[in-house]
């Protein structure tokens, strides 16, 4: 135990508890999704905040992903005292069931125009302060929550070493300043990321020729868009034996607030898939002095909210932070969970975003109406599609048990039950 640290945890169960302390001082609102740069933006951030969210349109981030899927899954436990603003909401079917299975009442939800709501939200005097995951091009500076230069600074993965903390050896460079050919690389293998890319979009894995030859390519796409100003090279941390998502709040005043860990779950490329988490066994005082480094930088620069950090540990038990997420992050609804799996017994449960099931949420309801009842599994965002000519559900939820062993058995049981993980 880390006796130097005595940080308490959460004790609520929705966003708006944690911000509870903080937002006070005047009207605010919760911006669900992120900014985009793809067609169907109707604000793009292509001047100043650029977000690397796909070089070209064919691999842009979908709009279900940036303004249904993700922005439903943090509405479903944003709790009822902050708005939350989102430009296409969720089928009633499924507000009906947070309704039924988290508490909320769900009537701050406030639906907008695609093509208006900034405009609105820049002139509307309802709201004087707008909570973001990422700063926006075209909401005004003074209605940003967090200083939106400071805020896109902190989520600059450049900024990784200014934060206090063991992380992997990198160095950033202005591919204003310099070019690609330029660049001293290290030997195999190495990472090359770019500074703000969305959700695994902008970090490439270099273990040859071939790897690196691609990953220029990428950039240059990325440059040739105007869409990117810097990139980062970095050691590649060997014989790693967990990744770890560390989460927390950092408040106004500068006092911290213990969410949760997570294991995080990937693909071999590095791709976010989800999280799992002992709600009872796991001691975040192994962490403390990032958290209170981390915290404190944040807190300096005048940064409020949710921090979540990855970590890597490797065979010899060192931990090197390897990305910092100043905003709400993936698994976050998972560790909010916290409260309300315990008092049911369940002390494991695991997040995905990668959940798919045959048919309509309607029967999908009927049809997982046991686990659901249960909270053997909860559904955080559904969203419907049709490909040829069939009806699928993609959906982010949690499966809890009250050990690994009963949590597994759960997933077979969905699994029967027609629900696959197609990460």
């Amino acid at each position: 135990m880390n006796l130097k640290y005595d940080f308490p945890y959460f004790q609520g169960s929705s966003l708006c508890d944690l911000f509870a302390q903080d937002i006070t001082d005047a009207r605010y609102a919760f911006i669900l999704n992120y900014p985009a740069t793809a067609s169907w933006a109707a604000y793009p951030n292509t001047k100043k905040y650029f977000i690397q969210d796909g070089n070209d349109e064919a691999s842009k981030t979908s709009y279900d992903k940036i303004c249904q899927k993700e922005p439903w899954k943090n509405l479903a436990v944003l709790g009822d005292a902050i708005p939350g603003v989102v430009i296409s909401p969720p089928r009633k079917l499924l507000v009906d069931y947070w309704r039924e299975h988290f508490g909320f009442s769900y009537s701050n939800m406030e639906v907008m125009q695609r093509s208006l709501y900034l405009d609105y939200l820049n002139q509307s005097e309802r709201f004087d302060k707008l909570l973001t995951l990422f700063p926006f091009d075209s909401l005004h500076k003074e209605k940003h929550a967090v200083e939106p230069d400071t805020h896109y600074h902190l989520l600059d993965k450049a900024t990784l070493v200014e934060l206090g903390v063991q992380c992997p050896k990198y160095k950033s460079y202005n591919l204003h300043q310099v070019s690609l050919e330029d660049i001293q690389l290290p030997q195999f293998p190495y990472l090359i990321k770019t500074s703000h890319g969305l959700s695994g979009e902008g970090t490439y894995i270099i273990k040859s020729v071939s790897d690196l030859n691609y990953c220029f390519e990428e950039v240059r796409k990325y440059l040739d868009i105007k869409l990117l100003n810097t990139i980062i090279v970095s050691e590649f941390i060997k014989n790693t034996v967990q990744n770890y998502c560390v989460q927390f709040y950092v408040s106004k005043a500068g006092d911290i607030t213990l969410i949760g860990t997570t294991s995080q779950l990937v693909t071999p490329e590095g791709n976010y898939l989800g999280g799992l988490i002992h709600y009872r066994q796991f001691d975040m005082s192994r962490f403390f002095e990032m958290i209170a480094a981390i915290g404190q930088y944040a807190h300096q620069q005048g940064y409020f909210g949710i921090i979540g950090f990855d970590v890597l540990e490797n065979q010899d038990g060192q931990l090197y932070a390897i990305d910092a997420n100043f905003r709400v992050n993936g698994s976050t609804p998972l560790c909010l969970q916290r409260h309300t799996l315990l008092g049911l017994g369940k002390e494991v449960a695991k997040y995905s975003s990668s959940y798919r099931m045959a048919g309509a949420l309607d029967s999908i309801l009927v049809t997982l109406k046991s686990e659901l009842d249960r909270k053997d599994f909860i559904i955080l965002s559904a969203q419907e599609s049709v490909k040829y000519g069939t009806i699928y559900t993609d959906i982010y939820g949690i499966v809890a048990g009250e050990t690994i062993k009963e949590m597994e058995q759960i997933e077979k049981i969905l699994q029967d039950k027609g629900l696959r993980w197609f990460g």
